[in-house]
């Protein structure tokens, strides 16, 4: 029994421990496949995060710059790249600007120029759809690459949406896994979702930001225009203002000349490595139908160009002419009445063109800023007007009263000599009277010299004379008294021979104050000019004398000989005579008339 029973059992046990081998088979592969899902779960989920971590990158900046290049380089850490890129495109077909990461500073040096967006780049921008290849030769729009360019083999190419707008394009190329998968595809397209609504926004918030700067720049460059202690240059901080925010390398302001015939650059603004471009720009002038800026000027009608060369039937700007530019603004200047002038902003060749809503507000920069002029020359006016009120009042003052009282101690005084007979005092007295006749002529200079400049320009035979005084100081080293007698300006006006006599006049006297700065040695000069009226003609006589060293024998000869030629041609006399106690006196008398 016991051996029997043992047999039984070991029987027993060898049939429990048998197992087929296909069930076995069967759970080894249900496990192996259950790792495998585990694996893959695994990773998905570490690819999720990956975008989510993406994502919150995306958030951390709201500017759009900055917001441009975190987006390359998280998205070619989540994409699985060794090379990614973003291009902005354009609005023509092109790409505006081409952001990209992986590739070393040496190469990009040696591959030039950044891609426009032509060959398969340009296939995503034409079908803006995504673009998965395992070899990206083997597109038909595949061009090659420049020399100095890396090799590269997988393609990924996504668009980024802003609702119905495509605002450019993720590339990946070169894949860690050898080739792009759908799930990088999908995931690239995930993140390029989410970068379209941060983009947007940050889009948003750049244009109100820089909407702000250029009415700050407006609000100060009104306050200073209209600050009458400022003494900045109106039409330079128009410049420089518009040159910053409108990130331009080039800014020039151009006004009407010859009539409003031509167009002349007033002023122009660059950087500091183009400043002498810009400032060679200075005085340029152009007729307004040969140009671009003259188009603006005659119509009043901003105009946006991406590039200045390709002008579609337009004629150039006076930017074209002197300095090569690309991406140009031309808006006008408009005041409450006609167009003031033109604003040229322009950037380099090969920077991203200007956009719409740049024009929009360099336009209503401009507009604002014209008007700002108006106030500021207007303010100019008011106060030139009420210089001139108060100088015609001081002027009515010293002629009403002070010549008057002086006209009438004169009278009294040669009453007072009629009576005194043979007394000694009547020299002096007479002397006196002299002194007050001489007084009475130097304010009468002095009226006109105060009505003269308040003037905007100087008119008449007085003026002129004033004006060459004034220049003859300076060499002289004093200013010579000057006295006019008779109506000068009035019977010059009314002669025949008015401007040319008028032109004898300011030569003689020209002549002779230069005699006086180099030969006489003077410290004081008197000038005298009169017309006398009498019954054979009248007569207009310049004299002048000074306390120098006197004559000095042919030393002035040569040219003392111009002026007894001039007033020998008009039937006139010249004289050249000492001066008491020293110096010299000329006197030159001609007919008018």
């Amino acid at each position: 029994m016991t051996s029997g029973d043992e047999n039984s059992s070991t029987e027993r046990t060898d049939v429990e421990l048998a197992f087929p081998d296909l069930p076995r088979l069967e759970l080894d592969q249900l496990l192996s496949q259950l790792v495998g899902r585990a694996q893959e779960v695994m990773a998905t989920q570490g690819r999720l995060r990956g975008l989510l971590r993406a994502n919150q990158a995306l958030l951390t900046d709201i500017e759009l710059r900055p917001l441009l290049e975190r987006l390359i380089v998280s998205a070619r850490e989540l994409v699985g790249a060794r090379y990614a890129a973003l291009g902005i495109l354009d609005g023509h077909g092109g790409l505006a600007e081409f952001i990209h990461t992986g590739m070393a500073a040496e190469a990009v040096a040696m591959i030039g120029p950044l891609p426009r967006g032509k060959g398969l780049l340009g296939a995503l921008i034409h079908d803006p759809r995504p673009i998965r290849l395992g070899d990206l030769a083997d597109h038909v729009l595949s061009a090659g690459f420049p020399p100095g360019h890396p090799p590269m083999t997988s393609f990924l190419g996504v668009p980024i949406r802003i609702r119905d707008e495509v605002f450019g394009n993720l590339y990946f190329t070169d894949s860690h896994n050898g080739s792009f998968s759908s799930d990088d595809e999908e995931l690239a397209v995930a993140l390029a979702a989410s970068a379209a609504v941060v983009i947007n926004n940050a889009r948003h918030y750049e244009s109100s930001r820089r909407r702000g700067d250029w009415l700050a720049a407006t609000a100060t460059i009104t306050r200073d225009m209209l600050s009458p202690t400022s003494d900045s240059s109106p039409l330079a901080s128009i410049a420089e203002h518009a040159y910053r925010l409108a990130d331009a390398d080039f800014v020039a302001v151009l006004l009407p000349a010859d009539a409003r015939e031509s167009l002349a650059v007033e002023t122009a603004f660059g950087a500091p490595a183009t400043a002498g471009a810009a400032e060679s720009l200075i005085g340029l002038r152009s007729d307004i139908s040969d140009t671009l800026c003259g188009r603006v000027f005659s119509t009043g009608e901003a105009l946006r160009l991406d590039d200045a060369h390709d002008r579609h039937g337009l004629p150039p700007t006076v930017l074209t002419g002197s300095v090569d530019v690309g991406p140009v603004l031309v808006a006008p200047l408009i005041g409450s009445d006609q167009t003031r002038g033109v604003l040229t902003v322009a950037r380099l060749p090969g920077r991203p063109p200007f956009q719409p809503e740049d024009l929009q507000m360099a336009a209503a920069f401009a507009n604002q800023a014209s008007v700002a002029l108006e106030l500021a020359e207007s303010r100019v006016e008011r106060e030139r007007i009420t210089i001139m009120n108060e100088r015609d009042r001081i002027a009515a003052d010293l002629h009403d009263h002070i010549i008057q009282r002086l006209f009438g101690a004169g009278l009294v005084l040669q009453g007072i000599t009629a009576r005194m007979g043979n007394h000694p005092a009547i020299p002096r007295i007479a002397g006196v009277i002299d002194d007050l006749d001489d007084t009475i002529a130097q304010i009468r200079t002095t009226i006109f010299a105060i009505q003269k400049t308040a003037a905007l320009t100087p008119q008449g035979m007085r003026a002129r004379i004033l004006d060459l005084v004034t220049e003859a100081a300076e060499t002289l080293g004093f200013t010579p008294a000057l006295r006019f007698s008779g109506p000068v300006d009035t019977l010059l006006a009314d002669s025949g021979d008015a401007g040319g006599l008028s032109d004898d006049v300011i030569a003689v006297l020209r002549e002779s104050l230069s005699n006086v700065a180099r030969h006489a040695r003077a410290s004081r000069a008197d000038i005298d000019l009169a017309v006398d009226t009498r019954p054979d003609g009248t007569l207009i006589t310049v004299r002048i004398c000074d306390n120098g060293v006197g004559l000095g024998g042919a030393a002035r000869s040569s040219g003392t000989a111009n002026l007894r030629d001039r007033a020998e041609r008009r039937g006139g006399t010249f004289a050249l005579t000492g001066n008491t106690p020293s110096g010299t006196c000329m006197k030159w008398c001609v007919p008018i008339g």
